[in-house]
């Protein structure tokens, strides 16, 4: 492990893990070790040797910025590409040589006897707070929630406040409290005034917490603080101009800090401290000269205003600050809508310290030249971008200094249009290239694969042709991750892939490739492959033996293709396996070689697998997909299947699994999906489920033996949003507590439920929302897309007795409920119309009497209903929707009358209200039209002798009326003429 600075900023490193950064060798990305716990990865592997400690600047200011600019878009911006197409995961520390560790350790053994002595010195001891600060802390406390304990540390009893959690004191001021570091807590409430009485207060972090109220104007007397980071919370109102008076302030961090407003920047111009400035999704639109501002603040390094409204200003400048510079390194405007006209005011904002400039997210058609001429910038994003622009203009607009110092190019997403250029080839020091989901066409120039230092590209989406051949790309090519899905590779397999000898990630799916993958293929590739995907094509044959070729927590994705034979050997270290759609056979007997516990996603789902789930799953710990569905697996399920505790979606829909369900699947706790449909398990419905399940949203059980009642326990899955117990031998009554299932009830529940419902493994995201149901009649896969807003009940086809229990229709979110071929009886319940969102019910097939209740008339958004074969009676009631039904809907009910039956209801013929349906539509127009007009000259004749009547009867009134029709007369006269006037005085 090499370090490039001093001891000191190693020490500080070791101290404070503020300032502790990691650096990802792949993507070249850098994120401070508080972030890096946030994001959750898990814990960092040894063994790997893709992460380590590492400081890339000489200048230990700038270190610093690039440290913040992490802190702020590590998991949003300069991240997310990389989430885009690797796995972030796979982190572990350097390993250095064993005699510079040993050297190294007697350093660092050294330094920690010097450090802890520093730090008993600097006030980490025994020594008690201030009184007077430590109830600013309680009062502090006292306004908030803790759901997470975070600060349960704070209590009246423990008398030193410094050893509180997230509070730090020092003996250099006397052992008053100097830091707050509260991020991450959530912590939810208001920020209390109490504040104030931390006079020495030097660092304050409310970060990522649910802060809500306004921000405290007196946070602007405590003059001492160099750090203030209040983002990511619920904050609102004004953004108090006080914060002004903190004139040692280094960093001042409002992103995302909630509804706040901001009318001017004018108060920011005395902090000449002020390093990193980041204002994410505050409107800026009224902030006129918010660029003179920034300009005048001298060590400014960071600035990030992505979201901010920056295309509504009118005057972002003044013209006496066109000529002057910036010290700005980092520098973030994206998602401002900005266009092309930007460019005037950004030019004094560059400078050649630029490191990074995100431009993401706007509307531009292009860059100005003087771009080209940044000498330090080294990562440019210009993702999402609207405006057309053509490539090559764009290549050559860069190809100035920048061109020798960019290493990474993100611009995914966009309009780029034309070819890549022979002009690429000038960015000798590129490593990242982002090109996805844009308009590219016509050849790629071989100038591309020459570059010395690519390692990542990524062309996705585009329609580029002419890729290198064979021979070409011998030994040219140092490139380890290739993202080409979408680009139209086939027929044939592109065989000069097998020459990039330094791959680790390969995706080149729905390509349509259609031909055989050569054996020299598997046989050659290198044993770092972490990553392959060749889904959605028809690529055919069989594959060979993948246990020796792939890295650990490798990621293999083949489904949707034509491959066929047995599955052989697979990786012991696999992480995902998808074989999903394919012609695979045999027996699945592999899954006891995969014994090191890596898995956590298996598909291999609609193949032609035959045999018995093996009972070796005892050390899937790990597995949070396993997809079954669409073979022809059979036999009992192993008590093993209970092992993997972490088992979020179980798919076995369409197989001949039979006997009884396992009982030790209860301990699968972790469930959301669990989908038995469509084979033989027999037995009671497990009462298990409702107890132990508690997470399931899909309940599917459809076209199985199960027998005996409807456990109540079901009803205690709050977030069920599919229950399919259809075409098994189920009797007894309904149970009215199925009116508990809360996200059939609440209205925007199940959308806060559905945010978040995939499986991701890196940057793989496994989607477990697809299900098969029975929809008005037919089966209908539904997948992530329209199961957002689905909630169905289908109870149908089994032997259920009793009436509907009316508690059913407190359900208002329902979508569809099917309780079809039972023997219910009774009547229909009288306030089913109000679950108005319903759009499929089916009543039909039972022993329902009674009239059809006349609320139905209210479910406006109905379109499809079937009560036949029952024992209703009486009229349809009239109604926008049920009169549209085919009458074959309503048959069977003996009883029932009025449209669209054509059966009439008693009294019809005589009252003439009712015309027969055979009467054509144009008579029946006819003769409404002729009513309307003898209604309206009736009316009319009646009104107007009603009118005389009473002027010829009443005298006074009479004499009234005449009078108010000559005034009026006048007063017409008097406008008219004085119009006329004034419109010849005009023309004149």
């Amino acid at each position: 492990m090499v370090f490039s600075q001093t001891t000191t900023w190693y020490s500080t490193l070791l101290l404070d893990r503020r300032f502790e950064w990691f650096y990802f060798k792949e993507n070249k990305a850098f994120m401070p070790y508080r972030v890096y716990k946030s994001l959750n990865f898990g814990s960092i592997s040894k063994e790997n040797k893709d992460f380590m400690l590492h400081t890339n600047h000489n200048s230990l200011g700038v270190c610093k910025v690039w440290q913040h600019y992490i802190r702020l878009h590590g998991a949003s911006s300069n991240f997310h590409q990389y989430k885009q197409k690797k796995s972030p995961n796979k982190i572990c520390i350097y390993i250095m040589h064993p005699c510079v560790f040993i050297i190294f350790s007697l350093l660092l053994f050294c330094l920690e006897i010097t450090t802890a002595n520093q730090l008993a010195a600097v006030g980490g001891g025994d020594d008690k707070c201030f009184e007077k600060e430590k109830d600013a802390l309680l009062h502090f406390k006292s306004l908030l929630q803790d759901p997470s304990d975070r600060i349960s540390t704070w209590t009246a009893e423990q008398d030193n406040c410094c050893q509180w959690s997230g509070v730090t004191c020092n003996n250099q001021t006397g052992g008053h409290v100097t830091k707050l570091d509260l991020m991450n807590c959530g912590l939810v409430g208001e920020i209390s005034h109490s504040l104030v009485n931390l006079t020495y207060l030097n660092y304050l972090d409310l970060d990522f917490n649910s802060f809500h109220g306004t921000i405290p104007a007196i946070i602007g007397s405590l003059t001492q603080l160099s750090h203030l980071f209040l983002g990511y919370n619920n904050l609102n109102g004004a953004i108090p101009p006080e914060l002004g008076n903190l004139t040692n302030l280094q960093y001042l961090y409002l992103s995302y800090v909630g509804m706040c407003r901001l009318e001017n920047l004018e108060w920011l111009s005395p902090l000449s401290h002020l390093v990193g400035l980041a204002m994410d999704g505050i409107s800026l639109a009224k902030t006129n000269h918010w660029v003179d501002v920034t300009l005048s603040l001298p060590n400014l390094s960071l600035l990030s205003l992505s979201g901010c409204e920056l295309s509504q200003v009118i005057y972002p400048y003044s013209s006496s600050f066109l000529n002057s510079s910036s010290s700005i390194h980092i520098l973030s405007l994206k998602n401002n809508n900005l266009t092309s006209s930007m460019y005037h005011w950004l030019f004094p904002l560059t400078n050649n310290k630029l490191y990074i400039l995100d431009l993401s997210g706007n509307m531009l058609d292009g860059i100005p030249k003087y771009l080209g001429n940044l000498s330090s910038l080294e990562r440019f994003y210009f993702y999402n971008n609207s405006g057309v622009i053509k490539f090559p203009d764009f290549v050559k607009n860069l190809s100035g200094c920048t061109s020798l110092s960019l290493q990474r190019l993100s611009a995914s997403g966009s309009q780029f249009t034309g070819s890549l250029p022979d002009d690429i080839q000038k960015f000798t020091s590129l490593t990242d290239l982002y090109l996805s989901e844009n308009q590219l066409k016509g050849t790629i120039s071989k100038k591309l694969w020459e570059l010395p230092n690519l390692k990542y590209l990524d062309l996705s989406e585009n329609s580029l042709q002419e890729f290198p051949s064979s021979d070409y790309m011998s030994n040219r090519s140092h490139i380890e991750s290739i993202y080409l899905s979408s680009c139209k590779l086939g027929p044939h397999f592109p065989k000069w892939i097998q020459k990039l000898k330094n791959l680790t990630n390969l995706e080149i799916a729905n390509n349509g490739i259609s031909d055989t993958i050569p054996l020299e293929f598997w046989d050659l590739w290198p044993s770092q492959l972490t990553f392959l995907n060749l889904s959605s094509n028809n690529i055919s044959g069989k594959v060979p033996d993948l246990s020796s070729n792939f890295d650990s927590n490798s990621r293999i994705d083949l489904s949707s293709n034509s491959f066929d034979g047995p599955i052989t050997n697979v990786s012991s270290t696999v992480a995902l396996l998808n074989l999903s759609r394919n012609k695979f056979s045999g027996g699945i007997s592999f899954l006891c070689q995969v014994v090191h516990g890596f898995l956590v996603i298996l598909d291999l789902s609609h193949n032609f697998l035959s045999g018995q789930i093996p009972d070796c799953l005892w050390h899937f710990k790990e597995l949070k997909v396993l997809n079954l569905e669409h073979n022809n697996l059979s036999g009992r399920l192993p008590a093993s299947l209970g092992s993997m505790i972490k088992l979020e979606a179980l798919d076995l829909y369409k197989n001949a699994f039979s006997e009884e369900f396992p009982l030790s699947v209860k301990n699968c706790t972790s469930l959301k999906s669990l989908n038995l449909g469509a084979n033989k398990f027999s037995g009671n419905l497990p009462v298990w489920i409702g107890e132990s399940l508690s997470g399931l949203y899909v309940l599917m059980l459809r076209s199985n033996n199960f027998s005996g009642s409807i456990p109540l326990q079901l009803c205690q899955l709050a977030s069920l949003q599919i229950l399919d117990l259809s075409v098994n031998h189920l009797h007894g009554s309904i149970p009215s507590c199925l009116s508990n299932l809360t996200i059939m009830v609440q209205q925007g529940f199940s959308q806060l439920q559905n945010l978040d419902r995939g499986v991701s493994l890196g940057t793989y995201s496994y989607n477990i929302d697809h299900v098969m149901i029975q929809w008005q009649g037919t089966e209908r896969e539904f997948i992530r897309s329209n199961m957002v807003l689905l909630r169905s009940i289908d109870l149908s086809s089994n032997s259920l007795t009793g009436e509907i229990p009316y508690q059913i229709t407190n359900l208002d979110q329902l979508i569809a409920l099917n309780l079809s071929k039972n023997a219910l009886l009774g009547k229909i319940p009288w306030k089913i119309g109000q679950m108005k969102n319903l759009l499929t019910l089916d009543l039909s097939r039972n022993k329902f009497s009674g009239e059809i209740p006349s609320s139905m008339s209210q479910m406006t958004w109905l379109n499809y209903l079937d009560v036949s074969d029952n024992s209703l009676s009486g009229r349809i009631p009239s109604s926008t929707q049920l009169q549209t039904f085919d009458p074959s809907r309503y048959e069977g009910n003996l009883g029932l009358c009025g449209p669209p039956l054509t059966k009439k209801c008693h009294g019809d013929e005589e009252s003439g209200i009712q015309h027969s349906i055979g009467e054509s539509e144009g008579e029946g127009i006819d003769e409404l039209q002729g009513w309307f007009y003898v209604g309206g000259a009736i009316g009319f004749t009646v009104g107007f002798c009603i009118a005389c009547g009473a002027l010829l009867v009443n005298r006074r009134g009479r004499f009234a009326f005449f009078m108010f029709l000559d005034s009026f007369e006048d007063w017409v006269y008097v406008k008219v003429v004085v119009f006329i006037a004034n419109l010849q005085k005009r023309r004149t």
